[in-house]
């Protein structure tokens, strides 16, 4: 498997696959976000309904010098990955560096994850857990 390319399939959808691309060095992020705003990526994100809140939250700013480009696959329709790769100017790097390039404390900010959740668990944790009860409150 190309380290480049992190593809996996959800379990509870077969056939569906997400697949995870990193760049780093990013210099057209104002240019990728207009475009998948405008829908002119195909299959880059979602209903447009939910865009500007996904974008708010999730999105590139036009700042932004790394992007995480995540692909959703149905198994039915054309992948445009080569074609999504060709429009981002930047270094594609492993997905698996991504902490590399995170920024940790905005991360715990936006997750509002407090330092005693430093102590008894990760990171990670802590986000799946505010993601999980944010769906029960």
């Amino acid at each position: 498997m190309d380290k480049m390319i992190m593809t996996h399939e959800l379990k509870l959808f077969p056939g569906c696959t997400v697949t995870l691309l990193l760049f780093k060095d990013v210099k057209n992020a104002a240019e990728l976000r207009k475009k998948a705003v405008e829908g002119a990526i195909d299959g880059a994100l979602i209903n447009a309904s939910m865009i500007s809140d996904a974008f708010r939250k999730f999105g590139i700013s036009d700042s932004d010098t790394a992007v995480l480009v995540v692909l959703v696959d149905d198994g039915k329709s054309e992948s445009h990955l080569e074609d999504i790769i060709r429009q981002v100017e930047g270094q594609q790097i492993c997905v698996q560096d991504i902490s590399s390039i995170a920024d940790v404390t905005k991360i715990k900010k936006f997750y509002k994850v407090s330092p005693p959740e430093d102590k008894v668990g990760n990171l990670l944790d802590a986000i799946v857990c505010r993601m999980s009860v944010k769906e029960v409150l």
